[in-house]
């Protein structure tokens, strides 16, 4: 399907029930999975056409969990305000309230991290999925992305693997964003907003932490791996010692997971991914004992 034919389909669906007729229509860059457009309504919305993919167990794509964190979030200024979510022919569609700004850079780092602990203090959905949230659900999810790799990829990957950590399930269910990188924020109006809801979950807030602080995720955003200025300017922001303690001893772990998906990315040819999984295995590199 042609992208006029995906925009000829949903507009059919969407005007005059939820859209009016005559407006403009201007597609967005920046989605890797699904079909983005901006509505000129006053204010513009956002309509975003799910197409199905995804890029890997550590980051689904359900139009479905999408409207329910944004439906959770509803007034609470951490996420777009949702319109209307409707089956089309090209596949669900969700629209929300564009929102307006740029997406951070790296001397937002403090704020990223405060608006991510308001997210995880917040109560998840009963409905959302479950991420995993142990060391040995961490291993498995990163083993069994390896069991697709070509061989020498899958024996880098197994060849880098750390030792679990000795880290009990954190024992609550924070509300987890998923993908929650520069640009999937939007700064504007002296705060930020959390945008592109397609894998939420409830789980272990270190998994957000891990991936807003993966060098791999940075790069393919744009920005380039966080200073260390920046990564602390970021848990100082997010302000619970005792889930960053929890963060670094899983840091190993969690970047060897997120390498294992860049270099399932790579092996299906996407452009970047190479070489963020490179960097994201060197994140993984247990840090060196202090001299005795």
């Amino acid at each position: 399907m042609t992208g006029s034919d995906e925009l000829g389909r949903v507009q059919q669906a969407l005007i005059p029930a939820h859209v009016p007729p005559g407006l403009a229509w201007q597609a967005l860059r920046g989605g890797r999975s699904n079909a983005i457009w901006r509505v000129e309504t006053a204010p513009p919305l956002v309509c975003k056409l799910y197409r199905g993919a995804a890029a890997s167990p550590l980051f689904p794509n359900e139009a479905g969990d999408e409207w329910l964190a944004l439906d959770a979030l509803r007034g609470t200024g951490l996420a777009p305000e949702p319109v209307a979510f409707v089956e089309t022919e090209a596949g669900p569609c969700i629209l929300y309230r564009h929102a307006a700004g740029a997406p951070p850079g790296p001397g937002d780092a403090a704020e990223a991290g405060a608006v991510l602990r308001r997210l995880h203090e917040m109560p998840p959905p009963e409905a959302l999925r479950l991420a995993p949230d142990s060391a040995e659900a961490w291993r498995a999810e990163g083993r069994a992305m390896a069991a697709r790799l070509p061989a020498p990829l899958a024996a880098k990957l197994h060849a880098h693997e750390p030792p679990l950590p000795d880290l009990a399930p954190a024992g609550r269910a924070a509300f987890l964003h998923g993908d929650p990188v520069p640009g999937n924020m939007i700064a504007g109006g002296g705060t930020l907003t959390l945008i592109d809801w397609q894998c939420p979950a409830a789980g272990d807030p270190v998994t957000d932490l891990a991936i807003y602080l993966s060098p791999a995720m940075q790069m393919l955003y744009g920005v380039g791996p966080l200073t260390d200025t920046a990564a602390r300017a970021f848990l100082r922001g997010y302000g619970d010692p005792a889930t960053e303690a929890r963060y670094r001893r899983a840091a190993p772990l969690l970047h060897w997971r997120i390498a294992a998906h860049c270099l399932l990315r790579a092996a299906e040819g996407a452009p970047g991914y190479a070489e963020a999984a490179e960097a994201e295995l060197r994140a993984a590199a247990p840090a060196p004992s202090p001299p005795g």
